[in-house]
């Protein structure tokens, strides 16, 4: 396993707040992310600011999570960035807060020049599984994911 660095973060660019993964963002998820084989992992502790009923974790910050790691994949393995085109997400237990620690995986199902396909999953702290996603993710060239989304290249992580 090994920790993926985040460029984005080290780019000095003010305007890198991501909600998902920007450490400089004090309401985001700071989240942040190893490679686990042919997967890309993360673990994580809900806060309670982010709760939906009392001591569940909100259901969109369950999606949110699941998309931001789907990114990291697409990111690292695809060697390009793209946008969320579809997610089919399927909650099965609930995630309390109290429980703390979360873990997350994203998989690159198949992808193409133009579409990749990443099935996510959520585990509670006791290795259930909480909610998957099979999310597709629409693709840019290279010249554009470089240009207007300051991809870095794959080798910056």
């Amino acid at each position: 396993m090994r920790k993926i660095i985040n460029p984005y973060a080290q780019s000095g660019r003010d305007s890198y707040q991501c909600f998902g993964c920007s450490p400089k963002n004090p309401i985001g998820l700071q989240l942040e992310f190893w490679k686990d084989g042919d997967g890309v992992i993360a673990k994580w502790i809900p806060r309670k600011s982010l709760e939906g009923f009392v001591n569940i974790l909100h259901g969109g910050i369950q999606a949110t999570l699941l998309d931001e790691i789907a990114s990291w994949a697409v990111q690292t393995q695809c060697k390009t960035v793209g946008v969320t085109s579809s997610m089919e997400i399927s909650y099965r237990r609930p995630v309390y807060i109290s429980d703390g620690e979360i873990s997350l995986r994203a998989t690159i199902r198949e992808a193409g020049s133009r579409m990749a396909i990443v099935d996510t999953e959520l585990l509670g702290n006791d290795g259930k599984l909480c909610a998957s996603a099979v999310i597709k993710y629409f693709l840019f060239n290279q010249e554009k994911a470089s240009d207007e989304y300051f991809y870095p290249g794959a080798d910056a992580f």
